[in-house]
């Protein structure tokens, strides 16, 4: 009986030093936000992810198996099987569901040094799963790079895979009132081509300079930045039509940008694909040179081995992504899950980004290779969570500007540096507002006055972000540069600010976040 009381004792004593070590103050702004999220710093990111958080990712599914292996693919041999896997994928697509599944193995998916084509799926209802992503599981082994589009621009790399829709976008019409952030509802000028279940994307462009300002203040524009001058501010976003009810639309998810109808508002119909899942699979390219970036396409885009594209309540898990110089990119998508994957092997250009998408979850997520841009966003993305994901001390997070807003990096640990935002001078800057920075742990050496405007460099402009809980061995910041700060030095409490909102919001404690993390 003493024994066990002297164990116990002992974990009480650890536990109360580990809080009196461990500084952690209750977060103002968060308090402020439970008291009035309308005029909140702080956006709700508690909508991103698989179906905005409310279902976990399902374990099975009763669709009808397709074997790679019965469409002429055989492991471990040295004959290609990217015919094969192409094969399985249409008839599972032709289908209208399945299960694409491979067994333990090394599959050979590009051999051919001139392709210039990957494999694609073009479907809802598709789970492309292997038998494990480690030692032992289901290997997709890229040889030689996909040939670009065109050399002279490094990013047109194509992806080994692409998981997209058929068809294309069509256009609705206009919004017809405004609409504040938060919001479910919108009146549109045309309701008739819309049924319950069909995705929108609600699009912006303008170059108004008042609404430039507002995007920026209280930084300035640089006429060197001609997108944002020239064809203006550029937001677009993708959400579910709930219900229609006349001219007034219900959507699955509140607004995330206010919608003035002074502005050139549109809305189009979206193509996309539903309930794609890619699980336990080790995508694993042939990088093996060492990366200088921007000295070539292959360095920036050569081995590209995954793309969501036009995807919505999807996910991938459990994935391994090994010697590549992009690793996987959900673009064009929404509501999409990438969780428990691993990139490593060689270092190359990317790791996981949120492209052009909304309402994006990346949960625990680990870059082993030091991809010069690790997690992240880019291009236009809105509501990207970024949540328990870690790299090395010499990379930082992904921001690869051309208008990406509204990004939560929240209990992500790794360096924290300038030269590794991304994005020609043209497309700047790096990110809009909404970059909230929550429990950071910073690996590298600390930096003082670490600026995101600073005045003579130019590849690195972010206007006010917002930082809560900074753990970094002595950085401090440029506060004017800041929307606000709070807790340098140590942590904030709610621990997890995408947590605490989806917990506020459901009033529960969701099973997927306890297997998640």
């Amino acid at each position: 009986m003493m024994k066990k009381y002297t164990c116990c004792l002992l974990i009480l004593v650890a536990s109360a030093e580990l809080t009196f070590c461990q500084k952690i103050q209750p977060s103002q702004l968060f308090q402020a936000y439970t008291q009035n999220k309308d005029h909140s710093l702080l956006p709700d990111f508690s909508y991103a992810g698989y179906h905005c958080g409310e279902k976990k990712i399902p374990s099975s599914v009763e669709y009808k198996m397709f074997n790679v292996v019965d469409f002429g693919a055989k492991p471990d041999d040295e004959l290609s099987d990217k015919d094969a896997i192409q094969r399985a994928i249409t008839a599972a697509n032709n289908n209208g569901s399945g299960i694409v599944f491979f067994p333990k193995g090394r599959f050979l998916v590009n051999e051919d040094v001139a392709a210039n084509k990957g494999i694609f799926s073009k479907g809802s209802k598709i789970i492309f799963k292997g038998s494990g992503s480690g030692p032992g599981g289901t290997e997709l082994f890229m040889k030689h790079a996909l040939l670009p589009g065109d050399p002279k621009k490094m990013w047109t790399g194509p992806p080994m895979f692409t998981f997209t829709a058929n068809g294309a976008d069509s256009k609705i019409g206009t919004i017809k009132e405004n609409a504040s952030v938060g919001d479910f509802k919108l009146k549109l000028n045309e309701t008739n081509k819309l049924k319950a279940g069909d995705w929108i994307a609600l699009k912006l462009l303008d170059n108004t300079p008042a609404l430039i300002d507002e995007e920026l203040s209280p930084a300035k524009v640089d006429i060197t930045w001609t997108y944002l001058v020239k064809k203006g501010v550029d937001v677009c976003m993708y959400y579910q039509v709930v219900s229609i009810k006349d001219d007034e639309i219900q959507l699955h998810a509140p607004l995330a940008y206010k919608v003035d109808v002074k502005y050139k508002w549109t809305v189009e119909k979206f193509a996309n694909a539903a309930e794609v899942g890619i699980e336990d699979i080790a995508f694993v390219g042939n990088w093996k040179e060492k990366f200088i970036h921007h000295r070539s396409w292959m360095d920036d885009s050569g081995f590209n081995l995954f793309m969501f594209s036009r995807c919505t309540n999807s996910w991938m898990r459990n994935c391994r992504f090994t010697d590549c110089n992009v690793a996987a990119i959900v673009g064009q998508s929404a509501n999409v899950t990438v969780m428990n994957c691993v990139v490593t092997g060689n270092a190359g250009h990317e790791a996981i980004t949120s492209n052009h998408s909304t309402n994006v979850l990346l949960a625990n997520l680990t870059d082993e290779a030091s991809q010069w841009h690790s997690f992240g966003v880019a291009n236009g993305s809105v509501n990207t969570v970024v949540w328990h994901c870690s790299y090395p001390s010499t990379t930082s997070f992904e921001s690869h500007s051309s208008q990406p807003r509204n990004t939560l990096l929240d209990n992500v640990k790794g360096g924290l540096l300038q030269n590794h935002g991304g994005g020609a001078i043209e497309n700047m800057p790096n990110h809009m507002k909404g970059l909230v920075i929550w429990n950071y742990t910073q690996t590298n050496k600390p930096v003082k006055d670490f600026e995101f405007w600073p005045a003579h460099y130019l590849w690195w402009k972010m206007p006010v972000p917002v930082i809560a809980g900074f753990i970094g061995n002595g950085t401090t910041f440029k506060k004017d540069q800041l929307g606000n700060m709070e807790g340098i030095g140590e942590q904030v409490s709610p621990s997890s600010l995408y947590r605490a909102q989806l917990e506020s919001r459901l009033a529960k404690f969701p099973e997927w976040l306890q297997q998640g993390k």
